[in-house]
Protein backbone atom coordinates (compact mmCIF):
# COMPACT_ATOMS: atom_id res chain seq x y z
CA UNK A 1 0.00 0.00 0.00
CA UNK A 2 3.04 2.37 0.97
CA UNK A 3 4.54 1.66 -2.09
CA UNK A 4 1.80 2.57 -4.31
CA UNK A 5 0.72 5.45 -2.65
CA UNK A 6 4.81 6.11 -3.36
CA UNK A 7 4.47 5.27 -7.02
CA UNK A 8 1.16 7.42 -7.25
CA UNK A 9 2.71 10.60 -5.62
CA UNK A 10 6.01 10.48 -8.35
CA UNK A 11 3.47 10.11 -11.11
CA UNK A 12 1.37 13.30 -9.76
CA UNK A 13 4.59 15.41 -8.90
CA UNK A 14 6.36 14.87 -12.36
CA UNK A 15 3.68 17.09 -14.12
CA UNK A 16 3.20 19.31 -11.27
CA UNK A 17 7.34 20.30 -11.48
CA UNK A 18 7.12 20.69 -15.43
CA UNK A 19 3.97 22.95 -14.86
CA UNK A 20 6.02 25.10 -12.12
CA UNK A 21 9.73 24.95 -14.26
CA UNK A 22 7.45 26.19 -17.35
CA UNK A 23 5.87 28.71 -15.25
CA UNK A 24 9.17 30.09 -13.23
CA UNK A 25 10.81 30.11 -17.12
CA UNK A 26 7.73 32.01 -18.76
CA UNK A 27 8.22 34.54 -15.59
CA UNK A 28 11.73 34.96 -16.30
CA UNK A 29 11.43 35.33 -20.36
CA UNK A 30 8.59 38.07 -19.60
CA UNK A 31 10.32 39.76 -17.13
CA UNK A 32 13.51 40.02 -19.17
CA UNK A 33 11.38 40.96 -22.43
CA UNK A 34 9.75 43.56 -20.13
CA UNK A 35 12.96 44.75 -19.06
CA UNK A 36 14.80 45.15 -22.85
CA UNK A 37 11.66 46.89 -23.77
CA UNK A 38 10.86 49.47 -21.64
CA UNK A 39 13.63 50.05 -18.83
CA UNK A 40 16.12 52.89 -19.50
CA UNK A 41 19.12 51.00 -20.54
CA UNK A 42 20.84 50.76 -24.18
CA UNK A 43 23.92 48.99 -25.34
CA UNK A 44 23.68 51.24 -28.02
CA UNK A 45 25.89 54.40 -27.20
CA UNK A 46 28.99 55.98 -28.13
CA UNK A 47 31.87 58.60 -26.34
CA UNK A 48 31.22 61.99 -28.11
CA UNK A 49 33.32 64.99 -27.98
CA UNK A 50 34.32 68.48 -29.81
CA UNK A 51 36.49 68.29 -32.69
CA UNK A 52 37.84 71.42 -33.92
CA UNK A 53 39.02 71.38 -37.12
CA UNK A 54 42.42 73.70 -37.25
CA UNK A 55 43.28 76.33 -40.52
CA UNK A 56 45.91 78.73 -40.58
CA UNK A 57 44.31 81.87 -40.60
CA UNK A 58 46.77 83.07 -43.67
CA UNK A 59 48.58 81.01 -46.56
CA UNK A 60 52.03 80.06 -46.73
CA UNK A 61 54.88 77.74 -45.74
CA UNK A 62 54.98 76.69 -42.65
CA UNK A 63 57.95 77.82 -40.76
CA UNK A 64 57.80 75.79 -37.74
CA UNK A 65 55.61 72.85 -35.99
CA UNK A 66 55.87 72.58 -32.50
CA UNK A 67 53.24 69.58 -31.90
CA UNK A 68 52.93 66.11 -33.18
CA UNK A 69 50.03 63.82 -33.68
CA UNK A 70 48.49 62.45 -30.29
CA UNK A 71 49.60 65.03 -28.36
CA UNK A 72 47.79 66.93 -25.15
CA UNK A 73 47.98 70.44 -25.63
CA UNK A 74 46.56 73.20 -23.69
CA UNK A 75 44.54 75.98 -24.96
CA UNK A 76 46.83 78.82 -25.87
CA UNK A 77 49.92 76.82 -26.33
CA UNK A 78 51.62 77.28 -29.80
CA UNK A 79 50.57 74.55 -32.36
CA UNK A 80 52.94 76.21 -35.72
CA UNK A 81 53.32 78.87 -37.36
CA UNK A 82 53.32 80.12 -41.17
CA UNK A 83 55.94 82.54 -43.08
CA UNK A 84 56.69 85.38 -40.40
CA UNK A 85 59.25 86.86 -42.84
CA UNK A 86 57.23 87.27 -45.16
CA UNK A 87 54.54 88.33 -43.21
CA UNK A 88 56.72 90.72 -41.25
CA UNK A 89 57.88 92.35 -44.23
CA UNK A 90 53.99 92.94 -45.49
CA UNK A 91 53.71 94.88 -42.32
CA UNK A 92 56.69 96.91 -42.70
CA UNK A 93 55.70 98.12 -46.47
CA UNK A 94 51.56 98.99 -44.97
CA UNK A 95 53.60 101.04 -42.40
CA UNK A 96 55.33 102.79 -45.36
CA UNK A 97 52.68 103.39 -47.00
CA UNK A 98 50.62 104.96 -43.98
CA UNK A 99 53.78 107.49 -43.80
CA UNK A 100 53.54 108.04 -47.52
CA UNK A 101 49.82 109.22 -47.56
CA UNK A 102 50.28 110.87 -43.98
CA UNK A 103 52.44 113.07 -45.54
CA UNK A 104 50.03 113.41 -49.03
CA UNK A 105 47.44 114.01 -46.62
CA UNK A 106 49.28 117.05 -45.11
CA UNK A 107 50.41 118.07 -47.85
CA UNK A 108 46.60 118.31 -49.73
CA UNK A 109 45.62 120.20 -46.35
CA UNK A 110 47.85 122.51 -46.71
CA UNK A 111 46.74 123.57 -50.19
CA UNK A 112 43.47 123.50 -48.69
CA UNK A 113 43.52 125.55 -46.69
CA UNK A 114 45.99 128.58 -48.35
CA UNK A 115 43.08 128.25 -50.93
CA UNK A 116 40.54 128.95 -48.65
CA UNK A 117 42.51 131.58 -47.51
CA UNK A 118 43.04 133.59 -50.75
CA UNK A 119 39.18 134.06 -51.24
CA UNK A 120 38.60 135.87 -54.27
CA UNK A 121 42.16 136.01 -55.60
CA UNK A 122 41.17 132.23 -57.06
CA UNK A 123 38.24 130.75 -58.74
CA UNK A 124 35.96 128.44 -56.96
CA UNK A 125 36.52 125.66 -59.45
CA UNK A 126 40.13 125.96 -57.84
CA UNK A 127 39.22 125.69 -54.32
CA UNK A 128 36.51 123.10 -54.83
CA UNK A 129 39.28 121.15 -56.53
CA UNK A 130 42.04 121.72 -53.38
CA UNK A 131 39.17 120.58 -51.28
CA UNK A 132 38.79 117.45 -53.52
CA UNK A 133 42.47 116.48 -53.27
CA UNK A 134 42.63 116.55 -49.72
CA UNK A 135 39.74 113.95 -49.36
CA UNK A 136 41.12 112.14 -51.23
CA UNK A 137 44.23 111.92 -49.94
CA UNK A 138 41.98 111.71 -46.57
CA UNK A 139 40.37 108.17 -47.65
CA UNK A 140 43.92 106.82 -49.34
CA UNK A 141 45.13 107.58 -45.76
CA UNK A 142 42.70 106.13 -44.34
CA UNK A 143 42.52 103.07 -46.28
CA UNK A 144 46.21 102.94 -45.75
CA UNK A 145 45.91 101.92 -42.02
CA UNK A 146 43.41 99.72 -42.50
CA UNK A 147 45.77 97.47 -44.62
CA UNK A 148 48.55 98.15 -42.03
CA UNK A 149 46.31 97.21 -39.31
CA UNK A 150 45.61 93.88 -41.69
CA UNK A 151 49.05 93.10 -41.83
CA UNK A 152 49.23 93.37 -38.32
CA UNK A 153 46.57 90.75 -37.51
CA UNK A 154 47.98 88.61 -40.51
CA UNK A 155 51.61 88.72 -38.58
CA UNK A 156 49.89 87.92 -35.37
CA UNK A 157 47.70 84.74 -36.57
CA UNK A 158 50.56 83.48 -38.13
CA UNK A 159 51.06 81.79 -35.20
CA UNK A 160 48.28 79.45 -34.76
CA UNK A 161 47.37 78.56 -30.81
CA UNK A 162 45.26 75.87 -29.56
CA UNK A 163 42.03 77.51 -29.11
CA UNK A 164 40.80 74.69 -26.57
CA UNK A 165 42.43 72.22 -24.09
CA UNK A 166 42.83 68.91 -26.00
CA UNK A 167 44.27 66.12 -27.98
CA UNK A 168 45.88 66.86 -31.24
CA UNK A 169 44.88 63.88 -33.98
CA UNK A 170 45.32 63.18 -37.54
CA UNK A 171 48.33 65.48 -37.76
CA UNK A 172 51.04 64.83 -40.52
CA UNK A 173 52.00 68.81 -41.12
CA UNK A 174 55.45 69.53 -41.46
CA UNK A 175 58.13 72.57 -41.89
CA UNK A 176 57.97 73.30 -45.47
CA UNK A 177 54.80 72.31 -46.26
CA UNK A 178 52.27 74.91 -47.84
CA UNK A 179 49.18 75.84 -45.60
CA UNK A 180 45.70 77.44 -47.34
CA UNK A 181 44.24 79.77 -45.55
CA UNK A 182 40.81 78.12 -44.04
CA UNK A 183 41.74 74.74 -45.53
CA UNK A 184 42.03 72.26 -42.29
CA UNK A 185 45.27 70.90 -41.74
CA UNK A 186 44.65 69.40 -37.97
CA UNK A 187 41.65 67.98 -36.04
CA UNK A 188 41.76 68.91 -31.90
CA UNK A 189 39.25 67.09 -29.95
CA UNK A 190 38.12 69.11 -27.36
CA UNK A 191 38.95 67.11 -23.75
CA UNK A 192 36.63 69.43 -21.91
CA UNK A 193 33.83 68.23 -23.67
CA UNK A 194 33.29 64.57 -23.78
CA UNK A 195 29.66 63.14 -23.02
CA UNK A 196 28.22 59.80 -23.72
CA UNK A 197 25.09 59.60 -26.54
CA UNK A 198 22.90 57.17 -25.67
CA UNK A 199 20.27 56.28 -28.56
CA UNK A 200 17.50 54.75 -26.33
CA UNK A 201 14.07 53.37 -27.98
CA UNK A 202 11.14 55.57 -27.90
CA UNK A 203 9.46 53.17 -25.38
CA UNK A 204 11.95 54.38 -22.98
CA UNK A 205 11.67 58.18 -22.83
CA UNK A 206 9.26 58.24 -20.84
CA UNK A 207 11.18 57.10 -18.30
CA UNK A 208 14.26 59.25 -18.70
CA UNK A 209 14.60 62.82 -17.17
CA UNK A 210 17.40 65.33 -17.16
CA UNK A 211 19.24 65.14 -14.31
CA UNK A 212 18.87 61.52 -13.98
CA UNK A 213 22.30 59.50 -12.59
CA UNK A 214 23.14 56.94 -15.19
CA UNK A 215 25.71 54.15 -15.15
CA UNK A 216 27.88 54.05 -18.48
CA UNK A 217 30.12 51.05 -19.32
CA UNK A 218 32.53 50.96 -22.01
CA UNK A 219 33.27 47.78 -23.78
CA UNK A 220 36.62 46.61 -23.10
CA UNK A 221 36.70 48.10 -18.97
CA UNK A 222 35.73 46.81 -15.79
CA UNK A 223 34.92 49.91 -14.61
CA UNK A 224 31.96 51.73 -14.91
CA UNK A 225 31.53 55.56 -15.28
CA UNK A 226 28.76 57.68 -13.67
CA UNK A 227 27.12 60.76 -15.32
CA UNK A 228 23.88 61.91 -15.59
CA UNK A 229 20.97 62.61 -18.14
CA UNK A 230 21.60 66.30 -19.68
CA UNK A 231 18.42 66.26 -22.34
CA UNK A 232 17.40 64.19 -25.06
CA UNK A 233 16.82 65.18 -29.39
CA UNK A 234 14.36 67.15 -30.30
CA UNK A 235 13.97 65.60 -33.54
CA UNK A 236 15.06 62.62 -35.55
CA UNK A 237 15.22 62.22 -39.30
CA UNK A 238 12.02 60.57 -40.96
CA UNK A 239 13.08 58.48 -43.76
CA UNK A 240 9.71 56.88 -45.04
CA UNK A 241 9.48 61.01 -45.96
CA UNK A 242 11.18 62.97 -48.91
CA UNK A 243 9.96 65.94 -50.77
CA UNK A 244 9.43 64.89 -54.70
CA UNK A 245 11.43 67.18 -57.30
CA UNK A 246 9.48 70.15 -58.38
CA UNK A 247 7.55 69.84 -55.86
CA UNK A 248 7.13 71.36 -52.38
CA UNK A 249 4.46 68.38 -51.28
CA UNK A 250 5.84 65.64 -48.76
CA UNK A 251 6.54 62.20 -50.47
CA UNK A 252 5.43 59.46 -48.02
CA UNK A 253 6.34 55.90 -48.73
CA UNK A 254 3.09 54.29 -49.12
CA UNK A 255 4.45 50.53 -48.27
CA UNK A 256 3.98 49.51 -44.44
CA UNK A 257 6.19 46.51 -43.18
CA UNK A 258 4.06 44.40 -40.07
CA UNK A 259 6.84 44.22 -37.68
CA UNK A 260 7.22 48.23 -36.44
CA UNK A 261 10.66 48.34 -35.18
CA UNK A 262 10.72 51.18 -31.97
CA UNK A 263 13.21 54.16 -33.31
CA UNK A 264 16.09 55.16 -31.35
CA UNK A 265 16.52 58.61 -30.35
CA UNK A 266 19.56 60.29 -29.16
CA UNK A 267 19.83 61.12 -25.22
CA UNK A 268 23.14 63.57 -24.06
CA UNK A 269 24.34 62.45 -20.92
CA UNK A 270 27.31 64.11 -19.11
CA UNK A 271 29.87 62.43 -17.74
CA UNK A 272 30.69 63.25 -13.95
CA UNK A 273 33.41 60.37 -13.00
CA UNK A 274 35.58 58.83 -14.66
CA UNK A 275 37.84 55.98 -12.84
CA UNK A 276 41.45 56.27 -12.99
CA UNK A 277 42.93 54.48 -16.10
CA UNK A 278 39.90 54.62 -18.29
CA UNK A 279 40.81 56.98 -21.21
CA UNK A 280 37.80 58.60 -22.71
CA UNK A 281 38.14 58.06 -26.63
CA UNK A 282 35.65 59.44 -28.60
CA UNK A 283 33.54 56.55 -30.62
CA UNK A 284 33.83 53.98 -28.15
CA UNK A 285 31.19 52.01 -27.30
CA UNK A 286 28.93 52.29 -24.30
CA UNK A 287 26.33 50.63 -22.45
CA UNK A 288 23.96 53.13 -20.83
CA UNK A 289 21.44 52.48 -17.77
CA UNK A 290 19.65 55.16 -16.23
CA UNK A 291 19.09 54.08 -12.26
CA UNK A 292 15.74 53.34 -11.46
CA UNK A 293 16.07 50.66 -14.21
CA UNK A 294 14.86 48.22 -11.95
CA UNK A 295 11.60 50.49 -10.97
CA UNK A 296 10.58 50.49 -14.30
CA UNK A 297 11.03 46.96 -15.04
CA UNK A 298 7.51 46.72 -12.76
CA UNK A 299 6.05 50.00 -14.41
CA UNK A 300 6.59 48.82 -17.74
CA UNK A 301 4.98 45.15 -16.70
CA UNK A 302 2.00 46.95 -15.40
CA UNK A 303 1.47 49.26 -18.20
CA UNK A 304 1.59 45.97 -20.20
CA UNK A 305 -0.88 44.54 -18.22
Amino acid sequence: MIALNRATLLRLLKPVLTILAAALAALVLWHLYTYYTYAPQTRDGKIRADVVPLAADVSGRVEEVHVRDNQVVRKGELLFTIDRVRLRNALAQAEAAVAVTRATLDAAERENRRYRQLGDIVSGQQRDERRSQAEEARARYTQALADRDLARINLERSAVCAPVNGIVTNFSLRPGAYATAGQPVMALVDSDSYYVAGYFEETKLSHIHPGAPVTIRVMGEDQPLSGHVEGRSAGIDDRERTTAAGSLLANVNPTFSWVRLAQRVPVRIAIDKVPTGIDLIAGRTVTVTVEGAEDALSIGGGSRS
